[in-house]
């Protein structure tokens, strides 16, 4: 297991450690700042990398950022069997799994049991979602919340922000990469359609835990990031859809999208969002 990098802030404890996972041991890391008291609020985080890549320190700043937030939540960053390894539904199993872990180590995580929340980029945005839609059909872990940053909910590539290429200069490498990463992913057609890969098109969308679902005005996952917004809030689940205008990025930098996310509008909406969390549940 990697060292942890030095701390960006010195006020952020990081430490590296194992999780179980559906099959064995998973390499996780845990981040936590503030108050050294239990805290009320878990944030588990699945990387991206389009399911075939990444790893625990594709978006370090924006975990380290989101641990010294209002709330000083405690965020796991869980691993979990890429594609190459292993196919569908092995990424979806694993992330359920690490939540039910964390459950029940709450000890060991610093976490008083209050609001747990599944959250990723991309491929691990699409496992939050899944995991929502697991916890529900399964009966647990009970979820407080799910935030999906620019999250891959279409294996089959059909919004209108995929399909049209002019807006931004990567468009067209980034969506030949998603249909890349859903060949790995779901080699088998029929798993296409299954609600555990393709949440968009899932029919049974009620009883999910409140989302927040950010997408960027020049990422070809706009649309479906959207559309699945639109079909939870008429699913009655109470959801929060915000569209990121464009970053001037690096468009050279591979960590752009997660730099994205951590420093242009994000977490300001993600702090919302968890303070909305405490409200409601609190109401």
């Amino acid at each position: 297991m990697s060292a942890v990098p030095q701390a960006a802030s010195d006020a952020v404890k990081v430490r590296d450690l194992e999780v179980e996972g559906a099959n064995g041991a998973l390499a996780a890391r845990l981040y936590t700042a503030g108050p050294a008291a239990k805290k009320d609020m878990l944030v588990v985080f699945f990387h991206g990398g389009g399911f075939d890549s990444g790893d625990l320190q594709k978006a370090d700043d924006f975990l380290r950022s989101l641990a010294e937030c209002d709330h000083y939540p405690a965020v796991l960053a869980s691993t979990y069997t890429l594609a190459t390894v292993s196919p569908f539904p092995a990424a979806v199993e694993d992330a359920h799994a690490v939540l039910a872990w964390a459950k029940k180590n709450k000890t060991k995580l610093g976490w008083n049991g209050k609001y747990l929340v599944a959250s990723g980029i991309e491929a691990g945005a699409n496992l939050a979602a899944v995991c929502a839609l697991m916890s529900r059909d399964r009966g647990s872990p009970a979820l407080a919340g799910q935030i999906l940053i620019m999250p891959m909910l279409d294996p089959a590539l059909s919004t209108g922000s995929m399909r049209q290429m002019t807006l931004c200069v990567d468009r067209e490498k980034a969506a030949t990469e998603c249909a890349a990463a859903y060949r790995g992913y779901l080699p088998h057609a029929a798993d296409r359609s299954h609600p555990y890969a393709a949440p968009l098109h899932s029919s049974r969308l009620k009883n999910l835990a409140p989302a927040l679902i950010l997408s960027a005005e020049d990422d070809p996952l706009r649309d479906e990031a959207e559309q699945y917004g639109s079909k939870l809030i008429n699913s009655g689940v109470c959801t929060t859809v915000r569209r990121m205008p464009p970053a001037d990025l690096n468009l050279q930098d591979p960590n752009g999208r997660n730099v994205c996310a951590c420093k242009v509008h994000a977490m300001d909406e993600i702090t919302s969002f968890l303070s909305g969390l405490e409200k409601r549940k609190g109401a």
